[in-house]
């Protein structure tokens, strides 16, 4: 059901974080019909209680306080104001004490099928931090397999790269999983700089896992079969080693990059896959499996830069800009 449609007001004064701030102001001074007492309960001074009071009331154009000997009192509008902050206010409080509720009393154990890469570089080095809010809920984590362990019930959640056509799935579309070309300096030390020039003389590290999908893998596969292959490799983990270990140039996602000892290399060679979040539709009336969820659905969505549609790898945030940690020692 939608509660906010387009018929809402939509005053981007009003809406702003400053509005609401006045409002919590005006709340305290209401509650101690006091500026000072509402300023000392506040943390501020009396200056800034009263310049907020007076923005507030100018926004709304209408007096709210009127000042007398002991302190301030209500007028009429102030007092209709105060009225309807006060059940906002109660009713976002036993809101919020029931969410916590429902996060004390998730319990139980979810599994998560999930890649190796995507596993090691965003979930492991974050999982304490979703434990600290869930603290009873459990992850079992495992391989990414196929969609017949959802329906098989040997999983709960799948974080994968396909869409599958099933009316018991719950699929949600997230981010994009970027790949391009590196080598490690140690071969471009060795061998020099690989360009689409002189790729005949270069050695690549290759995968039978980047030859299904028809079509999507094609430029990296003209590169690689212009040059010589090393090795071949199809665990995701392995895989990565051996091009850090400077065996041959290898297709990486693209948080690898932030590896000192990995160079992107301009092969005009860039696939971007689409990451899909997956679950059994009743799962997701199992609390800590809709928590998880939920979860996982915000690390790999588009609005983080690693997944956005669009691979800008210079112009990539830190991980205290990002909000979690990030792990790219394979």
């Amino acid at each position: 059901m939608t509660l906010i449609d387009n018929t809402t007001p939509d005053d981007p004064l009003i809406l702003s974080g400053q509005f609401w701030g006045e409002l919590r102001v005006f709340l305290a001074v209401a509650k101690a019909r006091s500026f000072n007492k509402a300023a000392e309960a506040l943390g501020t001074s009396h200056p800034t209680v009263a310049r907020q009071v007076k923005r507030l009331q100018d926004l709304i154009g209408s007096q709210l306080f009127v000042s007398t000997k002991t302190g301030v009192r209500l007028t009429a509008r102030g007092e209709e104001l105060a009225r309807s902050l006060t059940t906002l206010d109660q009713s976002l409080y036993a809101l919020t004490n029931d969410l916590k509720a429902e996060s004390r009393d998730a319990e139980g154990l979810v599994r998560l099928s999930i890649a190796d890469g995507l596993n090691v570089a965003f979930v492991t080095p974050n999982l304490n931090r979703f434990s600290s809010e869930h603290p009873r809920v459990q992850v079992a984590m495992r391989d990414l397999t196929n969609i017949n362990d959802l329906r098989e019930n040997q999983t709960d959640i799948m974080i994968g790269f396909g869409t599958p056509v099933s009316a018991e799935m719950h699929c949600r579309p997230l981010g994009y999983l970027h790949f391009v070309p590196m080598a490690a300096r140690e071969y471009v030390r060795t061998h020099g700089l690989p360009s689409r020039a002189n790729l005949a003389k270069h050695r690549f590290v290759h995968s039978e896992s980047f030859a299904g999908q028809s079509g999507l893998w094609d430029r990296w596969l003209n590169a690689v079969y212009l040059g010589q292959i090393a090795h071949f490799c199809d665990n995701q983990i392995a895989y990565t080693m051996l091009v850090k270990a400077g065996a041959g140039i290898g297709l990486l996602a693209s948080y690898i990059s932030l590896d000192p000892n990995i160079i992107p290399l301009d092969l005009d060679v860039h696939v971007a896959l689409p990451i899909v979040a997956i679950v059994p539709i009743e799962r997701l009336q199992f609390k800590p499996v809709s928590l998880l969820f939920d979860w996982l659905c915000e690390i790999f969505s588009t609005t983080n830069p690693w997944f956005a549609r669009e691979l800008k790898l210079g112009q990539m945030p830190s991980e205290h800009d990002l909000g979690f940690r990030l792990s790219f020692n394979l």
